[in-house]
C-alpha cells in the first residue's frame, strides 16, 4: 500500500470535489464535508495503521516527536498539483486520526465573497481593533484573508500575520508580510505580539486570542496606533465583549472595558448557511462602534448593546444577524428551515417571519 500516494489521492480528491474538509478515523471510511455536510468517500473502511501510516507520510521528524508526545498537531501543507491544507492529528480511542481543512492558493477578494462594502472603508482605519468571529468552519480565515487583500492591493503597509499555522499565502502587492507561524518561527502568540511592536507593523493579524496576555498585547497594539485583527469563537458582538472581559478578574476589568471602548472599531460575527441551490452563504452580524456603544462598554452595560445595535444603524453599515436572516430568505437564498436553524435570536426571526412547520 503507497500511502503516501493515497493520501495525496484523498487530498486530491478533496479539491475535485470542491469539498472543504477531509475526515480520516479509524473504522469509518474517509469522509468529506461538503457544503457544510459530511459526506463518505466511496472507499472501504480505514484502520488506525492505515490512518496513521499515511499520516506520518506527511510529517518531518519533527513533528513525528511532537505528534508522539503531545498525542496533537497543528501545521499547514502545501501539495504540488493538489492544494494547500491546514491539517490537525489527533487521538481516539488510542488510535490516530486526521482532519484537513482546504486552503486555497488564490486569496479571495472582499468582491469575490459578496462582503458588504463597509468591509472596505474599514480596511482604510489607520488603527483600532477589527474582530472576526464565528464558530469553527464558519469561513473567518477567509474572511481576514480577503480583508488582507484589500489592503494590500490598495495601500503600502506592512502585515505581519502570527498564525498557528500560517494558512493563506499572500504576495507582496502594495504591501510587505511577515507571516510567522507559532512553534516554527516564534514561540507564542503572545510572544510574537510583544516583538511585532519592534518590528515596525502598520497591520497586525492574531491568528487566535486564546488568552489573557495575547488579549491585552493585542488591545494595546491597537490603541497604540496599528490596525489590529483577531478571531474570537463566538457567535455575536456582546457575546465577544464579554468572552474578553471574561479573561481577567474583576479589578483588571475597569482598564480593559475603557481600553475596549477606546481601541474597537468593529466586531464581524459571521455563520456559513447553505444556500437553497449550491454551496453556503455568510449571515454577518456587524457591529461597528459609537459613542453610545463605547459608554455601554465603559459603564459595564453589555446586554445594552445589541438593543443600540438595533437603534445606531443609520449611515453606519451596522446590522443584526436577524435582518441578515429575514433578507436572505426573502431573497431566496436560503431556507426558514436553516434560518431558524441557524438564528442566535429565533424567537426575534419569528416576529418578522411565521415559523416553518
Amino acid at each position: 500500500m503507497e500511502n503516501e500516494f493515497n493520501i495525496k489521492k484523498l487530498l486530491k480528491s478533496v479539491t475535485t470535489y470542491g469539498a472543504s474538509d477531509l475526515h480520516l478515523v479509524a473504522n469509518c471510511e474517509p469522509l468529506i464535508r461538503l457544503d457544510g455536510i459530511l459526506k463518505p468517500v466511496n472507499l472501504p473502511k480505514l484502520t488506525g495503521k492505515d490512518i496513521e501510516e499515511m499520516a506520518y507520510s506527511l510529517l518531518k521528524e519533527k513533528q513525528k516527536h511532537q505528534f508522539e508526545e503531545f498525542n496533537e498537531l497543528d501545521f499547514s501543507i502545501e501539495l504540488e498539483g493538489i492544494g494547500r491544507f491546514r491539517a490537525n492529528f489527533y487521538r481516539t480511542l488510542g488510535d490516530v486520526a486526521a482532519a484537513f481543512r482546504t486552503i486555497p492558493f488564490d486569496v479571495p477578494s472582499l468582491d469575490e465573497l459578496g462582503a458588504p462594502q463597509l468591509y472596505k472603508k474599514l480596511m482604510q482605519r489607520e488603527k483600532g481593533l477589527i474582530l472576526v468571529t464565528g464558530p469553527t468552519g464558519s469561513g473567518k480565515s477567509t474572511t481576514l484573508a480577503a480583508m488582507l487583500n484589500e489592503i494590500n492591493l490598495t495601500q503600502k503597509k506592512h502585515i505581519i500575520t502570527i498564525e498557528d499555522p500560517v494558512e493563506f499565502i499572500h504576495r507582496n502587492k502594495k504591501s510587505v508580510f511577515s507571516c510567522r507561524e507559532v512553534e516554527k518561527d516564534t514561540r507564542t502568540f503572545a510572544t510574537a505580539l510583544k516583538y511585532a511592536l519592534r518590528q515596525d507593523p502598520d497591520v497586525i493579524l492574531i491568528g487566535e486570542m486564546r488568552d489573557k496576555e495575547t488579549i491585552e498585547a493585542a488591545l494595546t497594539a491597537a490603541e497604540t496606533g496599528h490596525l489590529v485583527f483577531g478571531t474570537l469563537h463566538t457567535s455575536s458582538s456582546a457575546r465577544t465583549i464579554n468572552r474578553i472581559l471574561d479573561v481577567f478578574t474583576g479589578d483588571e476589568q475597569p482598564q480593559i472595558r475603557a481600553m475596549l471602548s477606546t481601541s474597537l472599531v468593529s466586531i464581524i460575527s459571521q455563520t456559513l448557511i447553505p444556500k437553497i441551490n449550491k454551496g453556503r452563504i455568510a449571515a454577518s452580524e456587524i457591529l461597528v462602534m459609537n459613542h453610545a456603544i463605547a459608554n455601554l462598554i465603559r459603564e459595564d452595560k453589555v446586554h445594552q448593546v445589541y438593543s443600540q445595535m438595533q437603534l445606531g444603524q443609520e449611515g453606519t453599515g451596522m446590522q443584526t444577524q436577524t435582518q441578515v436572516l429575514f433578507n436572505l430568505v426573502k431573497q431566496g437564498a436560503i431556507s426558514k428551515e436553516n434560518a431558524f436553524q441557524y438564528a442566535n435570536a429565533p424567537d426575534e426571526l419569528a416576529k418578522l417571519m411565521p415559523r416553518p412547520y
